[in-house]
């Protein structure tokens, strides 16, 4: 958008032939609601005056243009309205305030929902476009016309794409097609979806695009008389069965070709050698009515039958989907639904829009989409932008699995779902809490795949809790979000709890204590620092962002100053901190020397990572002790808890089954096998390397006897020594 050197005429008596087509589209609204439409023009063509497009027309043109793509669909003025004046607050001068007073908090509301975040300050226009991105989100979840609004604008942009620069042509080409095509396809808005990828498409890889164009209408001129047999065949079967019908015959887009290429690595050749045709009929029984009559006809594919009446899919799409074997050896696939049923397919949650009215309930579309944004709303709490956006991009995969809970519900989850995708999917309280799954009545792990039909429950018990290594079993971004959020709930606790321990420990050394700082000096030191709370502060100590030993001194020299003098500090014998091993938020423990509970060790603060744990004996130790600031005396706890990573190097003689032999010796010391590498290997001997769970040192101690009693091994050690 540029501003126009001259402004454009406010005269609105003639209203120009743009307005009048929309004039026409919105002529199913009662004539009240036709001059608010109206008047709505005259507002956002004044608030938009001397602004252009890039392409030089009068930027009004665009929000018009806009407002008429949603009266294609038979929606309400509010939503038209809106439209018409969807980028007035970004823009313009015109105020919130004011939009509300002449059309209503409704109008408002749809407006600031789609607008951009531009005028706030961002770290980089891709945290700008997230953040926005996360705004328009939220308020979809509170109504769903922000979305349509959205939406159009983007199709419509694509459509006048050409007056933009090359690189802008590419970053939004490539926007829409991994976000909004995505959401117009989970609300079930199939012809948004499909001229958005079309255009997306032509405009990120256009000689692609041309090539694939080109091959796909010489297939289709050298099949034509072959479809116009096929579907004259289907139409006269389902009239001598007396089901009144539609048949229809589907060309795949050159996108779905090329995403097909390119997923399934399949050949231009094997993808067009399929027939595709839609049959239109008047009711759901007559759906499964002409079912039956096509498989009389042609015979079906064995299990390539789907049942999305019966079994609706997410967006709220229902069709029965079959394949048949043609007479010409290709493939004919069929889908059967009812006019209904296809307007929802095409429309999603546009199709016979009912909003929250008299005028009835939303359909299954739209029930469906609220739900989906309403589990996204909640998820985004206290979650940064990209990882809202990463949980959106996950949740947008078009394929499902249907899955069944003990009571008979139906959950639908991504391809490639887990049992503790599940988990989280029936509620978060589930799924932090759960351990295992019975799946068609068989109990198995919670990293477990699932598939459509399955019928799954969940194991709980009040003592499991989430781990990092979960997040590398789910899929959804419901449940990614839930991991990752109970994790750092609980490293924030350690965190705040360790850095208690690492400043009182400092400030012992000096003769004082955290208690002994008056609240007047600890309150100004924390809004010098820009800490809110001292738990923010106790939080950054045990990252390893402040040295505690500074932060004492700086507490105690600006109690000294109150009181007119600097404090002495005595030099206190200092305890170590004792770690149970559980402050897994705070600790990691090095992979040089892999400590275990029992080793003497000592702890190095690093910024950011917190606390990483060597053993004394360890040969980076001494490079560590360079920065002693940094060097934090801990020790083991008594209680110790959880498997730590340790190294066995074992030489063996090399003959057949000695892998096993080894590997079973460690197993009947209840050690896990991580992983086993030959680090040598000739003729007679090979040194191998294992890495494993153990208790602690004495657990490591019986491993290496037990290895020893094997009568192939010639040594065994702990590696690193």
């Amino acid at each position: 958008m540029t501003t126009a050197t001259h402004p454009a005429s406010a005269d609105m008596s003639v209203l120009p032939p743009y307005v009048l087509a929309l004039k026409e589209r919105i002529a199913y609204l009662p004539e009240g609601q036709v001059e608010r439409v109206l008047r709505a023009f005259q507002v956002g063509a004044q608030a938009h005056e001397g602004q252009e497009r890039k392409s030089g027309e009068p930027y009004i043109t665009h929000p018009v243009a806009v407002a008429g793509i949603l009266a294609e669909l038979g929606l309400d003025a509010e939503t038209i309205i809106a439209a018409i004046l969807h980028d007035t607050l970004e823009d313009t001068e015109l105020s919130r305030d004011a939009l509300a007073a002449e059309f209503g908090e409704v109008v408002a509301e749809l407006v600031d929902g789609v607008t951009k975040l531009d005028k706030m300050r961002f770290g980089s226009r891709q945290e700008a476009d997230a953040e926005s991105f996360r705004k328009m989100l939220l308020a979809m979840a509170r109504d769903l016309r922000v979305i349509l609004i959205k939406l159009a604008d983007r199709l419509h942009n694509m459509r006048t794409l050409g007056a933009k620069d090359a690189d802008s042509r590419r970053r939004i080409a490539r926007e829409t097609l991994e976000i909004f095509a995505p959401i117009a396809q989970r609300l079930g808005m199939n012809k948004f979806k499909a001229e958005l990828q079309d255009l997306g498409f032509r405009a990120l890889y256009p000689d692609r695009y041309r090539v694939i164009s080109e091959r796909i209408r010489a297939a289709i001129g050298n099949r034509r008389e072959a479809m116009g047999k096929i579907e004259t065949a289907l139409s006269m079967r389902l009239t001598a069965d007396h089901l009144q019908s539609r048949v229809v015959g589907r060309i795949k887009s050159p996108w779905s070709i090329y995403s097909k290429m390119r997923g399934e690595h399949k050949s231009f050749a094997q993808l067009m050698d399929v027939y595709g045709f839609r049959v239109v009929v008047d009711s759901a029984m007559s759906c499964y009515m002409g079912l039956g009559a096509v498989h009389a006809l042609y015979k079906p594919v064995d299990k390539r039958f789907k049942d999305f009446i019966a079994i609706p899919k997410a967006n709220g799409y229902q069709s029965l989907h079959t394949v048949l074997l043609g007479p010409f050896g290709a493939p004919i696939e069929v889908q059967i639904r009812t006019a209904e049923m296809d307007s929802v397919a095409e429309r999603g949650v546009a199709a016979h829009w009912a909003y929250k009215t008299d005028s009835g309930p939303a359909n299954s579309a739209q029930a469906r989409a609220r739900e989906w944004l309403s589990s996204l709303a909640d998820s985004s709490a206290n979650t940064v932008s990209s990882e809202f956006i990463e949980a959106v991009k996950i949740d947008l995969f078009p394929d499902e699995v249907y899955l069944f809970t003990p009571r008979g519900d139906i959950l639908s989850l991504p391809r490639n779902a887990t049992a503790l995708d599940f988990a989280y999917a029936v509620h978060t309280d589930v799924g932090d809490h759960a351990v295992a799954a019975r799946v068609d009545k068989k109990l198995l792990p919670l990293r477990t795949r699932l598939e459509s039909g399955q019928l799954v429950e969940i194991i709980t018990a009040p003592s499991a809790m989430p781990n990092p290594a979960w997040l590398e079993s789910v899929v959804t971004g419901k449940a990614r979000t839930a991991i990752r959020q109970y994790l750092k709930h609980l490293q924030h606790e350690d965190a705040v709890d360790f850095g208690h321990r690492m400043l009182d420990r400092a400030l012992d050394a000096l003769g004082s204590s955290l208690d002994g700082i008056p609240a007047a000096v600890l309150d100004r030191f924390l809004e010098a620092s820009k800490f809110k709370r001292l738990e923010e502060l106790l939080s950054d100590i045990a990252l390893g962002n402040r040295m505690p030993d500074v932060v004492a001194n700086q507490l105690l020299a600006s109690r000294g100053k109150k009181a007119g003098k600097l404090p002495q500090a005595p030099q206190h014998v200092q305890e170590k901190i004792r770690i149970t091993g559980a402050e897994r938020g705070v600790l990691s423990f090095a992979n040089c020397c892999h400590p275990l509970p029992g080793d003497d060790i000592i702890g190095y603060l690093s910024s950011g990572k917190g606390i990483v744990v060597h053993r004394e004996e360890c040969p980076n130790v001494i490079e560590l002790r360079k920065s002693p600031e940094r060097s934090v005396a801990i020790e083991w706890d008594r209680d110790v808890q959880g498997d730590y990573r340790a190294q066995l190097r074992i030489e063996v003689i090399n003959r057949p089954g000695v892998l096993a032999t080894v590997a079973a010796a460690i197993a009947a010391a209840d050690s896990n096998i991580e992983n086993v590498e030959y680090v040598e290997r000739d003729a007679a001997a090979a040194t191998l390397l294992f890495a494993m769970e153990v208790k602690n040192r004495k657990h490591l101690a019986d491993v290496i006897r037990r290895v020893r009693r094997t009568g192939v091994v010639s040594g065994a050690y702990r590696y690193p020594l």
